[in-house]
Order: C-alpha cells, then structure tokens, then sequence
C-alpha cells in the first residue's frame, strides 16, 4: 500500500497513542474525524497498521532483568533456521528475535524476572538446543530507549 502525507501524519501522531480521538489527529492535519478513521482502517485492513498494543513496564508485572544475547548457530540451513526461529517464537521469554547480517547469526532480547530465571531459559532455550554454537549473554544494566516508534 502506498501512503501518502496525510497517512503518514495520522501514522506520526497514532503510533504514540492509539487512543487519540480522530478529531484530534484531524485538526492537527486538516482532515475530518472521519476520513482519518477511513484512513486508520484502511491501514489496519492492509496491515500498515500492524498492532495495536499495551506498552507494559517489565518492572510492573515482575520481569525486571533485560538481557540483549548474541547466538550463534552451528548449521545454517533452510530446515535449522527455522526451527531455530521457530524455537524462539515459542519461548515467552524472549521478546525479540533478528535474524542478522554479520558476526552473530540472531539477537534476542530477552525479559526475566531474575538470573536465575535467565540462567533456566539459557539451560532450556539455547545449551540444550542442537544447533547453538554458542551465545554471548549482555545484561542490561539500565533502559536509555525502549519502543516500537518509528520516524515518520
């Protein structure tokens, strides 16, 4: 789908709060109420607008320890790349997955309420999988920015 500038606008102000009446967004960029409620279903039928979700402060529901891991894998075919991704998807633990260019093959970030939890996940997720060749664990020793927000 191609967007154009007012998308765009509406996109800029909707992705900081999804609950931002439309007349609002409107009057900020000369449309009515109900064009930009056009315009945000279009975009959520397309899949422009790909969620909307609760940001939830980890330290609020006991996940207060975030732990950036570099894995490496050992065989990287079609079939151990996805079941690898595939793994990852199905750990709660794990946050985010990139499948990257470079030294590592995946980066994850990964929330949990302790080391000791950290120290299980590792266990469960990735020493006992048969393609990890190995992880560099980096915990997080404060958040300076955390978010979905994309520059528009």
């Amino acid at each position: 789908m191609l967007l154009d500038d007012l998308d765009r606008a509406i996109l800029a102000r909707y992705q900081h709060d999804t609950r931002l009446p439309a007349q609002a967004i409107g009057d900020d960029i000369g449309l009515s109420a109900a064009a930009v409620q056009r315009r945000i279903k279009r975009m959520r039928e397309t899949g422009v607008i790909a969620a909307e979700i609760a940001q939830i402060k980890p330290e609020a529901v006991g996940l207060p320890v975030t732990v950036v891991v570099h894995v490496d894998i050992e065989r990287e075919t079609l079939h151990y790349i996805d079941a690898f991704k595939a793994a990852m998807r199905a750990r709660p633990e794990v946050q985010q997955c990139w499948y990257t260019t470079g030294l590592t093959d995946f980066i994850l970030v990964v929330r949990v309420a302790s080391m000791a939890a950290y120290e299980q996940f590792t266990r469960e997720a990735l020493v006992s999988h048969d393609n990890v060749a190995k992880f560099t664990s980096y915990v997080a020793l404060g958040e300076v920015k955390s978010g979905l927000a994309l520059n528009i």
